[in-house]
């Protein structure tokens, strides 16, 4: 969580990856056969890529580069959101994440002006969406969840408020220890859904012992 206090650089960059990286090396630690075999694995590396794209863009936000890095973590969203998959469909957390997502919305617009008008607005969709996808997979009333499915849930929930922090801090006012709060639950949010691509080798191990 620490960067250097200096101007943006390749080398602030590259601690503030540092994370994401680890992440890289425990996918791909499972084997190429692994995640040859698991598209909802490829699709979760790949989304991790394409964080630590986004998180390198952030750096240097000040400088223009803010787009660029909600693009790489749109993407992200995109990636992960068809790594969780459409089955369950679990409407009813679909209609509460729609809620929260209008809300943060709302709360955000009148601070919005030009192109982030509608980006933000794409932005929170797409987060929302993969939130979604994660939460409905968990089907705790039914006894169908896994510590796998319980992870992607809290990792994307993490993630949208991390997200929403980021977003308060920079169109609406100072958030108090904002830097801790964003990194902590970023961190937190990619490493829980990490740990849920793990998922589709745990059933292929339920399966063997049957």
């Amino acid at each position: 969580m620490w960067l250097p206090t200096s101007s943006p650089s390749w080398f602030s960059a590259l601690i503030k990856c540092l994370p994401i990286f680890c992440l890289w090396v425990f996918l791909l630690a499972h084997g190429f056969s692994f995640l040859g075999a698991h598209s909802s694995a490829r699709k979760i590396l790949a989304g991790l890529i394409f964080s630590a794209l986004g998180d390198a863009f952030l750096i240097w936000q000040e400088q223009g580069y803010f787009v660029h890095g909600l693009l790489m973590f749109a993407i992200t969203h995109i990636l992960y959101s068809s790594a969780f998959g459409m089955k369950p469909l679990n409407v009813s957390a679909g209609l509460i994440i729609t809620v929260v997502s209008s809300l943060s919305y709302m709360m955000l617009y009148p601070y919005l002006s030009g192109p982030f008008t509608y980006l933000v607005a794409v932005y929170i969709a797409l987060i929302g969406f993969m939130g979604w996808r994660a939460v409905a997979g968990l089907q705790l009333a039914n006894d169908l969840w896994t510590w796998t499915k319980l992870s992607a849930c809290l990792g994307a929930v993490l993630f949208m408020v991390s997200d929403l922090t980021i977003a308060v801090n920079k169109f609406c006012f100072p958030v108090p220890h904002s830097r801790a709060i964003i990194m902590a639950t970023y961190y937190a949010a990619q490493m829980l859904i990490a740990l849920s691509a793990v998922e589709c080798q745990d059933a292929e191990v339920a399966r063997k012992r049957i």
